[in-house]
């Protein structure tokens, strides 16, 4: 493990649960805008119109990572996560 603090951000948190891979760098235009470089959006199937979700992880309170789920994807692990809670919770609440 590295030990270099410069090294040591929020993202070295995600390592731990897959591969991490950098596949490019891009630019932030003007406007705020930033494209996606076609061969990114190959290799995960992004296609016009689909609908990503922006994650973001924080260091203290400074954003240091930005990561892209898509939507469908991401409210079905909303669902599993929140499912058996809100289940358990409507059974609690019908027994008193």
């Amino acid at each position: 493990m590295i030990k270099n603090d410069k090294f040591n951000t929020c993202c070295s948190a995600i390592a731990k649960i897959g591969h991490c891979e950098v596949e490019s760098v891009i630019t932030v235009d003007e406007r705020g805008q930033m494209v996606l470089p076609r061969e990114v959006r190959n290799k995960a199937n992004i296609k016009a119109h689909d609908k990503l979700t922006i994650i973001s992880w924080k260091k203290g309170d400074k954003i240091c990572c930005i990561s892209l789920i898509r939507a469908e994807e991401f409210a079905e692990m909303v669902k599993d996560l929140l499912g058996p809670m809100m289940k358990e919770m409507m059974n609690k609440g019908g027994r008193k």
